[in-house]
């Protein structure tokens, strides 16, 4: 029996060492069941105890890259792309002989991009109240790239404290160059903008359809998640922000001074001040009230991380240093569901595994540690993700055959 009393250092071994799916995490990344150049030539990063960093590691087989990760104990793991050489031997050829040839299209959103937004946390903090901006954005971006683009082989992955990644593994998407990637990028961006920039959002009269679903899919979290729980027409402070989207000065100052004037309006309320007032005053139909739906609710992507082909994502199943949680699949079809303070922990994982030894259920000892604790669903989820690609690579190579 192990102590989930133990320090981190203790727990984190133990995860790598009887919880990590080394297996399916190989498959996935060698496209198929052997070991592929995918895999030989792919970068691998490790963040050690005391901000040591170790780049360009690459591996020839999976029980390899198990050793060495048994070996280091490394606090964050690092995905890189697949190389002309392997990474390792970097040092040994042509500067211009190393150069990244693919990866998967990734996509970073982050908490703290909403901070301007949210009221209820900031910076790493996070809570059910402001997560539902993460639900929104794997909804919306998810169904993007299925029915736009045709991707298929899409993992979401809970960053393990305050975000969300996808990773798009079809090879076409891995095969991208930097500018078709940007070009993805530039197509999903609406939200533009830095702090000092009060509109971010400007969109023609006429939707394009993929904005029209995504606005479909956006609308109903409005009242709920922005007006009444994040409260941003409670205050003159939260209220001002929005006002200040509005280009019209005179509208702005006459809904700041009925709302500083009248306490008693509810939030449902003053929107309906600032839909009515907007629309009444504009000569032509105007976009306002809907970019501002956009700019509360759409998506806020980190584009570096998309657009460059080496750039690093953390691994899925990596713990979190903070907070300790596994970095765990997300599935987007029942994303609302998915709550990220009740991601297992080392110290739970622990807990789990020693009550599920000490219950006398001998008849199931043969059970892999992995699957008799809370990461079970998210293995399973993991291994559902893995499976159609490894066999659509098996088709594809039957065909060549």
């Amino acid at each position: 029996m192990v102590s989930e009393d133990s320090d981190p250092v203790f727990l984190l071994r133990l995860f790598y060492q009887r919880f990590f799916p080394y297996k399916l995490y190989h498959s996935w990344l060698s496209y198929g069941i052997n070991t592929s150049k995918n895999f030989t030539h792919r970068e691998f990063s490790f963040t050690l105890t005391n901000d040591i960093y170790l780049r360009y590691n690459s591996f020839a087989d999976m029980d390899a890259l198990k050793k060495e990760i048994e070996r280091l104990q490394p606090i964050k793991i690092d995905i890189g792309a697949v190389y002309s050489v392997r990474p390792k031997d970097k040092k040994t050829v042509n500067e211009k002989a190393f150069r990244p040839l693919e990866k998967e299209l990734v996509f970073d959103i982050d908490m703290t991009d909403y901070d301007e937004i949210r009221t209820c946390c900031s910076g790493g903090d996070i809570c059910h109240d402001c997560w539902e901006f993460m639900t929104i954005s794997i909804k919306v971006i998810d169904a993007c790239l299925r029915d736009d683009f045709g991707f298929e082989h899409l993992l979401w992955v809970y960053s393990g404290r305050r975000g969300v990644h996808c990773w798009v593994s079809d090879e076409r998407a891995r095969k991208l160059d930097n500018d078709s990637r940007k070009s993805i990028v530039n197509y999903l961006e609406v939200v533009k903008g830095g702090a000092e920039v009060a509109r971010k959002v400007r969109l023609p009269h006429t939707l394009h359809p993929s904005l029209e679903r995504s606005l479909a899919i956006i609308k109903p979290y409005f009242i709920p998640l922005v007006l009444e729980r994040q409260g941003v027409l409670d205050t003159r402070e939260q209220w001002k922000k929005m006002l200040n989207i509005i280009s019209d000065e005179g509208i702005r100052n006459e809904l700041d001074e009925l709302w500083s004037n009248d306490s008693s309006r509810s939030s449902r309320d003053r929107w309906e001040d600032l839909k009515s007032t907007v629309n009444d005053t504009a000569k032509n139909y105007d976009t306002t009230v809907r970019d501002i739906l956009f700019q509360y609710l759409y998506p806020r992507l980190d584009d570096k991380v998309s657009i460059n082909i080496n750039h690093l994502l953390k691994s899925p199943f990596c713990v979190h240093p903070k907070t300790h949680r596994v970095c765990v699949p997300i599935d987007p079809v029942t994303c609302q569901s998915f709550d990220p303070l009740a991601v297992p922990t080392l110290a739970t994982l622990c807990k789990e595994l020693n009550e599920y030894n000490s219950s006398g259920n001998e008849t199931e000892r043969k059970i892999p540690d992995i699957k008799k604790t809370s990461l079970k669903p998210y293995i399973e989820l993991f291994e559902k993700f893995v499976q159609p690609m490894v066999l659509e690579s098996q088709r594809a190579k039957r065909g060549k055959n």
